[in-house]
């Protein structure tokens, strides 16, 4: 016969209260990880998955010279581990080159200093596109400005993306989050001067910010590119939607 037994103490309700507290404060920190960082590395899959990498095209040859290149437009860092020196909140920051010089002034083309944009897929409506700024807080920056919305030529228009959990419509900080989910056939709508023109989104890529081509002209038809910056809450790429003029929008 056992001289001695055993029994397991019961917790007190002190101790059972600061467990129940140790195991929630657990629990909220695993969501709260999961709620930052789900929409980033969802946002990469997407990217990878859905959004043709640009960076596999063609590269150009040495011996052309670009637009970009010919004016020395894009000026930034192309250190990546440096991005948190970088204003981001001006678009000419968002691309950069090894040798460039100060990006020109704001051009003001046909006294049009801005415009309006909508796109009813994901919710923007009447917002505000500046003509040559560099603000992106002010509004959408229509970047490097060499034609009108509605003209035979590029335009490329620059918006701020965040993360998804933080968007709000009528913010400028976060007006693009929704933009590299646009898919073929959507339709953007761009009203100048009171004439509206309705673009029709063919292609989409992503590329790194030293792919400055992607902002180089195109005239043989009226094309409307959005640009912002993949994975949400990052500024390590940037998705390019391509949209085609269809018809004069009613």
């Amino acid at each position: 016969m056992a001289l001695y037994s055993y029994k397991k103490q019961i917790f007190g309700p002190k101790k059972t209260i600061l467990v129940a507290i140790s195991y929630t404060s657990m629990t909220l920190g695993a969501l709260f990880l999961f709620w930052s960082f789900y929409p980033v590395i969802a946002s990469e899959f997407y990217t990878r998955v859905f959004i043709e990498d640009g960076s596999v095209r063609a590269a150009v040859p040495e011996n052309s010279v670009t637009s970009i290149e010919k004016a020395n437009l894009v000026k930034g860092s192309t250190n990546r581990f440096s991005t948190n020196l970088v204003d981001y909140s001006k678009a000419s920051n968002w691309f950069v080159s090894p040798n460039v010089q100060e990006p020109i002034g704001p051009e003001v083309l046909e006294n049009v200093k801005e415009y309006t944009l909508d796109i009813p897929k994901i919710g923007i409506e009447n917002a505000r596109v500046l003509v040559g700024g560099d603000d992106l807080l002010s509004g959408i920056v229509h970047y490097l400005p060499r034609t009108l919305p509605g003209k035979r030529g590029k335009v490329s228009l620059f918006g701020h993306s965040s993360l998804l959990q933080l968007y709000k419509s009528h913010n400028y900080e976060h007006i693009f989050s929704y933009v590299p989910f646009l898919e073929k056939g959507d339709k953007i709508y761009v009203t100048v001067n009171g004439a509206r023109y309705m673009y029709e989104v063919y292609d989409k890529v992503v590329v790194k910010p030293e792919e400055v081509d992607v902002l180089d002209q195109q005239y043989d038809d009226s094309y409307l590119d959005l640009i912002t910056c993949v994975p949400h809450g990052t500024y390590l790429k940037r998705a390019v939607i391509k949209a085609k003029m269809k018809d004069l929008a009613s």
